[in-house]
């Protein structure tokens, strides 16, 4: 484990250093231009604006296709925490056909855009994969740490029908509770999970350095 450790902070001096010599590099006078910059560091790992780019074309992780700039900012941040959370705890590796049916959906997201992406971001099939991998050790390890179900009693899926009529409504008919209590726990459940999830990382937040680097 240490190993890993090591090697990601070996990895973020070199982003560093790399970063930071791409942000004094420009072309010729007459088209001059930032080629990346550093938009936020995690407790001194940086986050780039080719990192960015490239989440926001590929939907790494949490970050939607498009998503704002500030906004998937803030995911790759969370996603960086999680990241640090994996080396220390290790989760099993995700297997060659998992990260191949991940690496196939990343660059289906990215559509016809995968060439043009792969120029502007540098992000290659090499690192594609080493996302693909990441991003399901990070599955692997909330899976790990929330479980996949959460155990809920009849009150509380009562409840979550009852808070929200819509969820249940076809027809302007509102579904009994008896027929729509299967798909109540499974979207109660997701909730409560998503719910510790947010919590957990707010409190990785709170421990964390972390600095947005305005453009």
């Amino acid at each position: 484990m240490r190993r890993h450790v090591l090697s990601r902070a070996t990895e973020a001096q070199r982003r560093t250093c790399l970063a930071a010599i791409l942000a004094v590099c420009v072309a010729p006078i007459a088209a001059q231009q930032l080629l990346d910059r550093i938009v936020a560091r995690v407790d001194g790992y940086p986050i780039t604006l080719t990192d960015v780019k490239a989440a926001v074309a590929l939907g790494i992780g949490n970050v939607p296709v498009g998503a704002p700039e500030a906004s998937a900012i803030e995911l790759l941040v969370d996603r960086q925490l999680m990241l640090a959370e994996v080396e220390r705890f290790a989760p099993p590796e995700p297997s060659a056909a998992d990260i191949a049916g991940e690496v196939e959906a990343m660059t289906a997201r990215a559509s016809g855009r995968l060439t043009a992406v792969t120029e502007e971001t540098g992000v290659d099939e090499a690192r594609i994969r080493e996302l693909a991998r990441e991003s399901l050790r990070i599955q692997g390890y909330l899976n790990q740490r929330f479980g996949t179900t959460t155990l809920l009693s009849e009150e509380e899926v009562l409840q979550y029908y009852r808070i929200h009529p819509e969820e249940f409504t076809q027809n302007g008919r509102l579904i009994p509770f008896g027929e729509a209590e299967p798909t109540a726990r499974q979207r109660a459940a997701a909730e409560r999970r998503a719910s510790t999830i947010g919590q957990w990382l707010r409190d990785l937040r709170n421990r964390a350095e972390i600095v947005i680097v305005k453009g």
